[in-house]
């Protein structure tokens, strides 16, 4: 297998419409042919906790078993960090504190957790948010040019092979101002600018690149169950492997062994999904 590196980019509760009707640069890579992107589905419950420990572990929340974002605890199954840094790869992560619960060490200690490095992982180079305190007033949510910027920091300086990405911006405010208002309009729009000139950032620095979310979100701001809103987002990816066709709805399931096979790892025997890229 090749080495690639490659950095995941996680919006959290953008709807699949929204994807494909406000975010603008992404579109327009998509029809200058530098980008693809496909319509992926959600595990059930479409909640956010569950659908991050599905993300890395490529497993369902009956199997890994975190039904909510109550239960927040070490899982013991193998994931996109753990296998990358088996394989002599350095990871990076610049996310909400559950993936380093999730992935690192439980509970999260907001002095030794909220920045690390440790050469032996699984997460290399961990840069957390807590959003402490987060409720309808006050979404206690970080500045998205900050995340980015960071994330960008790991890739040039510490040299990561695989790094993720998650904010909870457009999930918060979808929670708040629902979907069909200015509000969230104005809030992809700044989004998908924000995001852009860091993309083509990444791409000239040689990592492939994929832009999705964990879940979408229904008209009343609502996530966990099955509507097609709730559970449906768009991936994009950049880079020169090949997918299926444009119509194929992808599964969440797929996304881990997709990114180790991207990167040149092997696929443990517990990710049972066939990659979407070759």
């Amino acid at each position: 297998m090749s080495h690639n590196k490659l950095l995941l980019i996680i919006l959290d509760g953008v709807p699949y419409a929204n994807w494909r009707r406000l975010f603008g640069n992404l579109e327009g890579w998509v029809e200058a042919g530098e980008a693809r992107v496909w319509r992926m589905r959600s595990v059930l419950p479409s909640t956010s906790a569950s659908c991050y420990a599905s993300i890395h572990t490529g497993l369902l929340p009956q199997v890994h078993r975190i039904w909510d974002n109550a239960d927040i605890r070490r899982l013991e199954f193998p994931d996109i960090f753990s296998e990358a840094v088996k394989a002599g790869l350095k990871t990076g992560a610049v996310t909400h504190s559950y993936w380093s619960e999730f992935f690192n060490r439980a509970p999260f200690d907001v002095v030794r957790d909220i920045e690390y490095d440790e050469p032996e992982g699984p997460i290399t180079h961990g840069r957390f948010h807590t959003m402490h305190g987060y409720g309808h007033v006050n979404q206690m949510t970080p500045a998205d040019y900050d995340l980015f910027g960071t994330l960008t920091r790991l890739a040039e300086v510490k040299g990561i092979d695989y790094g993720i990405l998650h904010t909870c911006t457009l999930d918060s405010m979808g929670h708040r101002f629902y979907h069909d208002c200015e509000e969230m309009d104005d809030a992809c729009f700044k989004m998908d600018a924000t995001l852009a000139p860091f993309v083509d950032r990444w791409r000239r620095a040689g990592y492939e690149v994929i832009v999705t979310a964990d879940h979408g979100q229904d008209a009343r701001g609502h996530h966990g169950g099955t509507g097609s809103d709730q559970r449906d987002f768009a991936l994009y990816y950049f880079g020169p492997a090949e997918g299926p066709a444009p119509d194929t709805v992808l599964n969440q399931l797929s996304l881990a062994p997709t990114v180790l096979g991207r990167l040149g790892v092997p696929v443990p025997e517990t990710m049972k999904a066939a990659p979407f890229l070759r």
